[in-house]
């Protein structure tokens, strides 16, 4: 089943070619082939020209890419994989592979462990654990065994809820057969949470209709009543309720609020002589029923302002209604810059003048430029400088110099204080020692906030979503210590991130810590990320005051000096 050549990307080809470095450590090859397979897939993924208008020749003109190579590429392009690949593949079992998302399992300690001790699956894994057969092996020992210990146990943990970019997937592959202006998204979506369990959508219209397109399009419908249809999409569950529109007010409001607010709201119109329902609200006394197109009808009706979306989680939020004294939430509009930014000099697949222009398109008045301490010295960050006030002279949005510094595991930052007293933002995070117990971790980042130039604390709890748990950090001391230096806490709006909860971000706001939200771009679509962390900043109850880039670009700096 080939892949037609104008949907190959230069990540598709990039994955492909890094996938195989995998598996050929995996079978124990020499590093010297798996270097070549590493090497063409960093080259391909930072290199600006599409790959699949590349002939054989034009490829190998590219550092790290030879003959052999090339036409692999090519196999990629049109079929979206290539021979050479398959063939390894097929030698190696897919529950080998799948420990990979094991923490502590690279590929080369599970070569050795798969030929070694004949582990295959994580059941395998976990007994080899069990019975101190890995620290037995040559060059592991018991701290190595007790890393995949921890790996195992996350590995077990892992959340079969989707991220918002999945859940937007899903959506778009379903809602596609909808007819406009006939649905609204609810439930925990609709909430704006970190992830999503199931999908609920209100539907009005013709549900028979709706069926038949849904089944012509192939969507598998697992159950269907006269008000509900599931079905079965991009791997997720989607609920469709289906109402009037003269009754998709309490419908669409029974959906999205959570079971407190509803629960909250209910109590509300009790005391009022009516029961909530999905249809309307109910006379108590004549059980006459009160319908609703809107929301804000029912709302209205109770004698409340409208609760937006974000905030029905039973926090408080039906006592502001009450009083209609609800704050003016923070919106997607009211960013004038992005604090948090990699380009090429470290991780990121982006140059300056990507970075510059991606800032031109959004109306930003400044992208500040975070590359990692760790990957540029302190002799090219200052070259990084130089090239930054060039770029500038021809761009409206100015990029600032900043570095998203290391917080070592002794406490220590990435760079003296002579480099960081050059920047004119510096962000601050935890990049190992993950492990370390809470007190010990904890004092690492409240020494970082002790000094001066730090100004933000990066991805507070260092989570990745379905993929690695927040390490133990105190966030309650962590946010009472930024409260005193001043520091700002990130808001990390990577959709694979959403670092901090909106539970602390509530908390940081509370005690006036300022919140910064960055999108942690590393290439040039994910700027568009930010809107995950506006949203999240929403959940938190903040306003466009508690955000650090709402200020102006002069407003930035002196808030920085």
């Amino acid at each position: 089943m080939g892949t037609p050549e104008r949907q190959v990307t230069n990540r598709d080809v990039a994955e492909r070619l890094a996938f195989m470095a995998r598996l050929l450590e995996i079978a124990g090859v020499d590093r010297y082939r798996t270097g070549a397979y590493e090497r063409a897939a960093r080259q391909v993924e930072r290199l600006s020209l599409p790959v699949a208008g590349l002939d054989e020749e034009e490829l190998t003109h590219i550092p790290g890419i030879g003959v052999r190579i090339a036409g692999q590429i090519r196999e990629i392009v049109a079929t979206g994989s290539f021979g050479e690949l398959e063939d390894l593949q097929a030698t190696i079992p897919g529950s080998i592979v799948e420990l990979l998302g094991v923490a502590g399992v690279g590929p080369r300690t599970l070569h050795t462990l798969w030929k070694r001790l004949g582990i295959q699956t994580v059941e395998d894994l976990e007994q080899a654990v069990k019975g101190h057969r890995i620290r037995a092996l040559r060059g592991f020992g018991a701290k190595k065994e007790e890393a995949i210990k921890r790996g195992i146990r996350q590995f077990r943990q892992r959340s079969d809820r989707m991220t918002r970019p999945h859940a937007d997937a899903v959506l778009d592959s379903v809602t596609a057969l909808f007819p406009d202006g006939q649905y609204a998204v609810a439930g925990s979506y609709r909430r704006g949470a970190a992830t999503v369990g199931r999908i609920e959508l209100v539907a009005t219209g013709d549900r028979n209709a709706l069926v038949h397109r849904l089944r012509a399009a192939g969507v598998r419908i697992v159950n269907e009543s006269a008000e509900v249809v599931s079905l079965y999409a991009g791997g997720a569950q989607l609920n469709v309720r289906f109402t009037e529109p003269g009754r998709c007010g309490t419908a669409l409001l029974c959906a999205t609020g959570s079971r407190g607010f509803l629960a909250r709201l209910g109590e509300v119109a009790l005391a009022r002589g009516y029961r909530l329902g999905r249809d309307g609200l109910a006379d108590c006394t004549s059980g006459s029923l009160q319908t609703f197109g809107s929301e804000e009808e029912v709302f209205a009706f109770l004698g409340m302002a409208a609760v937006p979306p974000e905030l029905r989680e039973d926090r408080g939020e039906i006592e502001l209604a009450l009083r209609h004294a609800f704050p003016d939430l923070v919106d997607l509009r009211d960013v004038r810059g992005d604090l948090h930014a990699h380009t090429t000099w470290s991780d990121g697949h982006q140059s300056l003048e990507d970075v510059a222009d991606a800032g031109d398109a959004r109306g930003y008045e400044y992208v500040v430029v975070t590359d990692h301490s760790s990957r540029v010295s302190p002799e090219a960050l200052a070259k990084q400088h130089v090239e930054i006030e060039r770029i500038n002279r021809r761009h409206t949005c100015q990029l600032l110099a900043g570095s998203e510094v290391d917080i070592k595991s002794d406490g220590n930052l990435g760079y003296p204080n002579r480099v960081l007293a050059d920047l004119d933002l510096v962000i601050a995070s935890v990049h190992s020692g993950f492990g370390q117990d809470q007190d010990v971790l904890t004092r690492r980042v409240l020494t970082a906030m002790d000094n001066d130039h730090v100004d933000i604390i990066g991805h507070p709890t260092g989570r990745l979503l379905g993929r690695r748990p927040p390490y133990a950090i105190d966030l309650v001391r962590v946010t009472a210590h930024a409260a005193e230096t001043g520091t700002a806490l990130e808001i990390n709006a990577s959709p694979h991130r959403l670092d901090l909860e909106d539970i602390y971000i509530w908390r940081a706001k509370k005690e006036g810590v300022k919140l910064a939200a960055g999108t942690d771009a590393h290439r040039i679509e994910e700027f568009s990320n930010m809107r995950y962390g506006i949203v999240q900043a929403r959940r938190g109850w903040c306003t466009p005051d508690d955000i650090l880039n709402t200020l102006s670009l002069s407003g930035l700096l002196e808030w920085r000096s």
